[in-house]
């Protein structure tokens, strides 16, 4: 089979989001770069080229290619959640907390949306908000229970009588719906 110089861009694509999911940047890093400036203006060659930066920890720069992918396509979750990692790995929480907002308007059936919304308040000291936000996320998942203890995010919160209940409340909602 002759490969066209058509499908070469998507093979290189394919093969970098295959890379991705395997957690190995470099060499999806290695396959887009591939790809010719002039079939790099799409959503997904950015969003990918925001991933394989994300797994390298090169934060700022995946901004970058997170920020080219939303002008093409300002409602992917996979980039406003990859803009808001980036953003708190940044320090630049109010920004994070901004965009997952935004995702939230797009994605509000989407429990991990609005659990990262309650880690980013958790975070910025604003207890009200990140209860609130971890009690409707658990509501919608209880299983989402299984993240909490792993989570640095809460750290504040673990010894708050609040936060403890909101917790129970759902472990006590998953276990009866196992």
């Amino acid at each position: 089979m002759v490969l066209l110089p058509a499908s070469r861009p998507k093979r290189h694509l394919t093969a970098a989001e295959g890379y991705l999911m395997l957690e190995m940047p470099v060499q999806a890093l290695r396959e887009l770069s591939h790809i010719p400036e002039d079939d790099r203006d799409s959503e997904k060659f950015y969003r990918l080229l925001g991933q394989a930066l994300q797994l390298a920890e090169r934060y700022e720069e995946s901004l970058d290619a997170y920020r080219d992918a939303f002008d093409r396509d300002p409602e992917n979750l996979t980039t406003l959640m990859g803009m808001a990692w980036c953003f708190k790995r940044t320090d630049q929480l109010p920004s994070a907390i901004s965009i997952m907002e935004l995702a939230y308007q797009h994605h509000s059936d989407e429990p991990i949306v609005l659990y990262n919304l309650s880690c980013y308040f958790a975070l910025a000291d604003d207890k009200t908000n990140a209860l609130s936000w971890l009690g409707r996320a658990l509501r919608m998942e209880p299983r989402l229970t299984k993240l909490i203890p792993e989570e640095t995010d809460f750290n504040s919160l673990r010894t708050d009588k609040d936060f403890q209940f909101v917790v129970e409340s759902a472990e006590g909602n998953s276990s009866q719906n196992s």
